[in-house]
């Protein structure tokens, strides 16, 4: 099937889950994603910012504030980059031009220095390939990690309702893959 329709079923499988089903898989995600060795082994954390009816994992940045890491989120920019700042409870917040949240200030790390990079995710499957929203941001700024032939860092570890789970997904050559996956029911 191509990636564009495997978007479409996945986001819409999504769409289909009632609030109260995305807060408990949300929370049951989250709870699995900080109880993981990578979460636990790691001081500088890079979380997305939910948005509509993505995975919420502002239960994992208050889990990481909590444990004294760092926490870092995704910043856009028009020229299809993605950077990221760091956020605190206080740390004011802005919707960009897409629709997504975003420090208004803070200071910003390369990606190679993240430990994690806990990553939103449309479609994915076993083999940990993943489908994002299109824009190809991750991808982008991720691009270093295709010619590793081991995990350094950052581990990105997508996040994903089991709804979201395709069969399978030929990737692109620019589509970097996950570390790990973890969904509600995994």
């Amino acid at each position: 099937m191509p990636t564009k329709s495997l978007r479409q079923n996945a986001l819409q499988a999504r769409r289909q889950m009632s609030i109260a089903q995305r807060e408990n898989a949300s929370d049951e995600i989250c709870k699995r994603v900080v109880a993981s060795r990578e979460f636990y082994a790691s001081s500088l954390v890079g979380c997305y910012l939910p948005m509509h009816d993505e995975v919420d994992t502002r239960a994992i940045i208050e889990s990481a504030w909590r444990a004294n890491k760092r926490i870092f989120v995704p910043i856009l920019r028009n020229n299809r980059e993605m950077f990221f700042c760091e956020v605190h409870p206080e740390t004011e917040l802005q919707l960009n031009h897409f629709g997504v949240w975003e420090p208004t200030r803070g200071f910003l790390i390369a990606p190679q220095k993240l430990a994690i990079a806990i990553t939103p995710t449309v479609a994915f499957e076993r083999d940990k390939n993943r489908i994002g929203m299109g824009g190809g941001y991750y991808d982008r700024c991720f691009s270093f990690l295709r010619y590793r032939t081991l995990w350094f860092r950052p581990k990105l570890i997508g996040v994903a309702f089991q709804c979201q789970e395709v069969e399978e997904i030929s990737p692109n050559p620019w589509d970097i893959r996950l570390y790990r996956l973890i969904s509600d029911k995994n």
